[in-house]
């Protein structure tokens, strides 16, 4: 693949999943279940309930890529987003992004990921189309 192409696959997926922010629960959950069928194994999902019969929802989703942790918090209505450098499983430095930023980072650990493995580069494939 060309390193003009990389850029372009991180940006449409970048920007696809900016498309997707008007409604931010339906997004978290969107998302949550998009990275799970996507990257199984390497993404943590944090569901709870809301009320003590209501259904779960997604308070965190969590992404290991590489030396990066992307960390998305959903609570009250609001999301944090945050990025740290690890090393060995273990967080060096964590800082709170903005939402754009986090979901650049994404975009480049999805592509990362695609990289390296056919399925993922399928699922990536999936993501930009549904």
């Amino acid at each position: 693949m060309r390193p003009d192409q990389d850029l372009l696959d991180i940006d449409l997926l970048a920007a696809s999943l900016r498309a997707d922010t008007g409604d931010l629960h339906a997004f978290v959950e969107g998302l949550a279940a998009k990275l799970e069928q996507a990257l199984p194994g390497r993404v943590r999902v944090e569901r709870r309930r809301a009320a003590l019969l209501g259904a779960k929802q997604v308070r965190r989703i969590t992404l290991d890529g590489g030396d990066r942790r992307l960390e998305l918090r959903w609570a009250d209505g609001a999301i944090e987003t945050l990025c740290s450098r690890i090393s060995g499983g273990i967080v060096l430095k964590r800082d709170t992004v903005e939402t754009e930023h986090w979901l650049s980072a994404l975009a480049e650990v999805l592509a990362v990921e695609a990289r390296r493995s056919e399925t993922a580069r399928r699922a990536l494939q999936r993501l930009l189309t549904e």
